[in-house]
């Protein structure tokens, strides 16, 4: 049995274990209101408006466990999950009618949205990714779609199924009141407990939503109209420069950005990792690369 659900040597634990991560999630969050029906979803069935920050750090405990955490956690916290998306409902307001919030539609579009978004993100923010590298990016996060209650061979697996896939979806999308509120409270948001101690800081956090705001495609920021247009290296610009101070965040130091059952199940993957015998001497953020292991490989059987 594997220690975690992604080894080290994927490419998802290269995207998911760097810091860029956050500017992605976001990012995600922002395309994903794009669509009404997912929007309402989210707005009618959680305290979204309330938390939207703490809607972030839920989604990166999961997407973390489906990372990092064992094959047991991952299952356990996805049928969680799908226990929970298969007992709610959605008011559609174009139709008026009740609908189930599971629907493969709205399962497809909230997956693609996010991992799209980590992907791009990443590279854009200076994570050196070949183009190979990319497609078996979507190719391993097809088992995470699977997660929630997806078919594989249903979610896109490569760069260009995944822009097919949005242009294909581009009709369907607009702007609704909460889509619009989303991304204000996503550039303001409320700090969850855990976080308060940042709370003095908050007029900072503007700068980072609004940075998260300008890495979405270009159709998107024009379907939103939130901010007016800056130069596109400036966007690059800033981006790179956050993932390099965030890279250098002590490991335990972030660990703080998640909600305590998560930084226990972070501390349990570095057990089992240290049992199959990984160096942990740079931490998890130090096994990212797989030139590092082939060399180890080469050093263990000379």
């Amino acid at each position: 049995m594997p220690a975690t659900v992604q080894p080290p040597e994927s490419v998802t634990w290269r995207v998911h274990i760097d810091r860029s991560m956050w500017v992605g999630g976001v990012r995600g969050l922002m395309l994903q209101a794009l669509h009404p029906v997912a929007m309402w979803g989210v707005w009618q069935n959680s305290n979204f408006q309330e938390d939207p920050f703490g809607r972030l750090q839920r989604t990166s405990d999961f997407v973390g466990i489906g990372t990092f955490g064992s094959p047991e956690e991952a299952e356990t916290a996805a049928r969680r999950v799908r226990d929970i998306h298969r007992s709610l409902r959605i008011h559609n307001h174009d139709t008026g009618r009740k609908e189930r919030l599971d629907q493969p539609e709205l399962l497809l579009w909230v997956h693609c949205a996010e991992v799209y978004s980590y992907l791009q993100v990443a590279r854009r923010a200076g994570l050196l990714l070949t183009d190979a590298m990319a497609d078996r990016y979507l190719d391993e996060q097809r088992r995470s779609a699977t997660l929630v209650g997806l078919h594989a061979e249903d979610v896109p697996g490569s760069v260009a199924e995944m822009e097919a896939y949005f242009a294909e979806m581009r009709p369907r999308l607009r702007v609704t009141e909460e889509a619009a509120a989303t991304v204000r409270f996503l550039m303001w948001p409320t700090m969850p407990d855990n976080l308060k101690y940042l709370a003095p800081g908050k007029p900072g956090w503007f700068p980072f939503g609004a940075l998260c705001y300008y890495t979405l495609p270009d159709w998107a920021r024009q379907m939103y109209g939130a901010l007016p247009e800056v130069p596109r290296p400036a966007v690059t610009t800033a981006l790179r420069s956050f993932r390099m101070a965030m890279n250098s965040v002590p490991e335990r130091m972030h660990d703080y950005a998640f909600a305590k059952p998560t930084r226990d199940m972070l501390d349990r993957a570095r057990h089992r990792l240290a049992a199959e015998g990984y160096d942990l001497s740079h931490g998890l953020y130090g096994l990212k690369s797989p030139r590092r292991w082939k060399e180890r490989e080469a050093l263990v059987s000379a």
